[in-house]
Order: structure tokens, then sequence, then C-alpha cells
């Protein structure tokens, strides 16, 4: 198989969704809204993807958060299955997200759903963004699906724990999704959770990849990126972030080029729950903290 239709397994260009589209194949098409953390500016009032159904990307890809189960814990089968049967989801055909910010929603979105056993789920490559450079209609409101009586369950997407993320540290290799000055750590308030990473982590920010314009990068550019980090296929590959996020984004970069990996989905926020975890900090995966941990009263 070739990189080109390994990729077209889980990314489809704006392009080709609406020649889908319009040749009245089977395809369904989430819009997945937020609002923007840095902006407060919601998602909702952009223009949609003709027959797109709205669904919200903190509320119906996740559970509510805790403090041993991390910010963004996987939604409860039961609760995410009836609401699939309200977006009208089956097992044929294709299921297509997207978002309006480098996918970085649209693929939570698609990890969860396959996971849940959905077979054929894909990511809008550039999201709303590139619909609307290539210049194609838009919907100023949802499309209202008829439901259906899908039947979900979960682990179908590997994942792990805390308790497995030294494996991948000495057997294969460990990503940390996170930007660089999360990985990295710094000062903490007192009292507050300590920063840095798990000891062993290499940094591999999510935002790497994928271009200026919030497309995907091409697949040379990312094999030789996650190559340089020993993801190259030849061993496992685990991947975390600070809440399930950021790693979801990189899993699917992944699975773009071929290299199948696990998710942490309870990540960083999970990780620091317990203060017997160690916590490195620093730009190299073994420098461990001084400050954090011993500030909490916590032996290494």
């Amino acid at each position: 198989m070739t990189l080109e239709q390994i990729r077209s397994r889980v990314l489809v260009a704006a392009h080709e969704l609406q020649g889908r589209q319009l040749r009245g194949e089977a395809v369904t098409v989430l819009a997945v809204h937020s609002v923007n953390p840095y902006t407060g500016r919601s998602s909702l009032g952009d223009p949609r993807i003709p027959g797109a159904i709205d669904t919200y990307a903190y509320e119906d890809f996740q559970s509510p958060g805790s403090a041993e189960r991390g910010q963004r814990p996987l939604p409860e089968i039961e609760v995410f299955q009836a609401k699939a049967r309200a977006w009208g989801l089956m097992r044929t055909g294709t299921i297509v997200v997207y978002d309006a910010d480098r996918s970085m929603t649209a693929a939570r979105a698609w990890w969860v759903l396959k996971w849940a056993g959905l077979p054929d789920v894909r990511v809008l490559d550039g999201g709303l963004p590139a619909w609307l450079a290539a210049g194609l209609p838009t919907a100023a409101h949802a499309s209202k699906p008829k439901p259906s009586e899908i039947v979900l369950s979960p682990g179908h997407m590997p994942e792990f724990g805390a308790e497995d993320a030294q494996r991948f540290v000495h057997e294969g290799v460990l990503l940390d999704a996170r930007i660089r000055p999360n990985y990295i750590g710094g000062p903490a308030q007192p009292g507050a959770a300590p920063r840095g990473h798990i000891p062993g982590a290499i940094s591999a920010p999510a935002p790497d990849n994928v271009t200026d314009y919030g497309n995907f990068t091409d697949a040379a550019t990312l094999q030789e990126m996650y190559a340089a980090l020993g993801a190259d296929g030849s061993k496992p590959v685990g991947v975390y972030c600070g809440a399930g996020m950021s790693a979801a984004h990189t899993v699917l970069a992944l699975a773009s080029i071929g290299i199948r990996a696990s998710m942490y989905p309870g990540s960083w926020s999970e990780w620091i729950y317990d203060p017997a975890r160690p916590v490195a900090r620093g730009a190299r995966p073994y420098d461990i903290s001084t400050n954090s941990r011993q500030d909490r009263g916590v032996t290494k």
C-alpha cells in the first residue's frame, strides 16, 4: 500500500469529500464544535459543511473530569452510544469529522469513534478552513439526522495507563504531544500540580503535525520527523499529552503514515494525581525534578 493510500484511510481532502457527497455515497459528516480557549470564540457561529451534524468536543467525546481519572476521561460507552444513535451513525459508510482549528478536537472525536467500534472514520484534512479556502458551498444550519439503533463497544483502539508508560520507554518510544514549554516544565505555584513530563518521554509537539494552513503535513516529512524520534514502525509507540486531546492528534498523524500508536487517555492530568509517580523537568527525557515533588513531601 502506498503512503497516499494509507493517508487516505484516515484523512480526506475537501474536494474528495464534496465529490463523495455529490455522488450520493454513504457519508456522515460531524462538525466538532468547541470554544477557542485563547479567544473565547465558539465555533457554533461558523458556517457548516452541507449535511453536517453538530457535536461538541468537550461534552460528547469525554466524561466529566476527575483528579484520579484526568481532565478528559473516555466517555461511558452507554452514554456515547446514545449520542451516536441520535447522530444517526451506522457501521456502513464513512464518517468524516472536522473542526475549525487544525483538527485538534476532530482528532479526539476520530479516536473516540474508532475506540467505540466505528470502522471507517476519517478527518477532513485542514478542517473547515480548507473547505472554505476551496470555495465549496456551506450551510447556515446543522442537519437533523434520522436516529439509528447502532450498538457500540469500547476498546477498539490501543490505549494504555500510567502503569504501562515505562514499558514504552524501555521497549519502544513514549511521545509527549504537548508543546515544549509544558514538557520542559517550570516553577509551579505552591500547592499546584507539578509541571514537566513522564521520565523517558520524548517531546513531540502535536502542532508540528500540521502546516501553517492547518492541513496535515506531507507523509514524507511526517515519516522523517517521527523516525528521528524513534517512531519508525519498528517498535511500540505510546503517546500522551495533557488530557488526551493532542495525543489523539499525534496518533492520527502516525496512522496517516502507517504507524499504529497507543494513547494514554488520562495523560499528564492523570499521571500527576499520584504523588508517587516521578516527574522529569527540562528539555531532556530524564532530567528529574528537584523541587516540585519534594515541595509536596514526596521522596523520589
